[in-house]
């Protein structure tokens, strides 16, 4: 685990990578804690042991209130790192999901988009108020959140800068679940258990078929979902499941 002075924590879990964004007293995501986040994906991605990861805030009031506004100040273009962030989270082999604990706004906001699963306490609360500060999204908010909340619902959102709660955000897709605040991290630990035992390869080729075609024509996405396929199916893990289906007992995923 990393010291508590450094702005993350890592801690593992079993096959699953727990990442703990530690930056009192809002969890504001500076330059450091952005290039901290990166090493802790790098690791994780590098290690062949780890088939999941979790990403939460400390304590119960903020899972990140966005970008550090000093730095913005500064740095037109905000803290360095932010935006290769989010690509690696979504680009990454590993599922990840987002534990929202209260507030995640601006950019902590669109940190969570970027993750493959989101679940929250019912403290929860998402946000996108840059217009109230009369800047914009610029870590993907702008085209994350319409193709997970749709154009209307993320205009709404965009241009007032409102808030949503927890059961909002549960009706309109921004999350998949809601749980009591004492138990978002357990749930995020289970779902992510659940996620590594899944065989990693084809896990990786799902995240790549559905994040590289969504918004593309119907007929590219079915291409590309085939050619993830074939992939998947010369691996000794497609042989395995496959044969562990058929023999009645549990497969053995090696990842290749």
């Amino acid at each position: 685990m990393a010291e508590t002075s450094e702005p993350i924590r890592v801690e593992r879990e079993g096959a699953a990578a727990l990442v703990t964004i530690a930056h009192p007293p809002v969890n504001a995501i500076s330059g450091a804690v952005a290039a901290a986040l990166l090493e802790a994906l790098t690791a994780a991605e590098a290690d062949s042991a780890c088939r999941a990861l979790v990403l939460i805030g400390d304590g119960d009031r903020y899972f990140s209130a966005g970008a550090d506004l000093n730095e913005l100040r500064r740095n037109a273009g905000g803290a360095p790192g932010t935006v290769e962030l989010t690509r690696v989270l979504e680009a990454s082999r590993l599922p990840v999901v987002a534990a929202v604990n209260g507030y995640a706004l601006g950019g902590g906001c669109e940190i969570a988009l970027a993750c493959d699963l989101r679940i929250c306490s019912e403290n929860a609360r998402f946000g996108q108020p840059e217009v109230t500060l009369g800047i914009m999204p610029g870590w993907g908010g702008t085209q994350r959140l319409p193709r997970l909340v749709g154009r209307g619902r993320a205009l709404e959102m965009l241009l007032t800068g409102d808030q949503i709660d927890s059961a909002r955000a549960l009706e309109w897709g921004l999350v998949t679940r809601v749980v009591p605040p004492a138990d978002l991290r357990r749930e995020a630990l289970a779902l992510a258990a659940l996620l590594a035992e899944r065989p990693p390869l084809a896990v990786a080729a799902i995240k790549r078929a559905v994040g590289g075609s969504l918004d593309g024509p119907l007929e590219n996405g079915l291409r590309r979902e085939r050619e993830e396929l074939d992939r998947v199916l010369g691996s000794q893990d497609a042989r395995e499941g496959l044969s562990a289906f058929l023999e009645k007992r549990p497969p053995a995923w090696r990842g290749r």
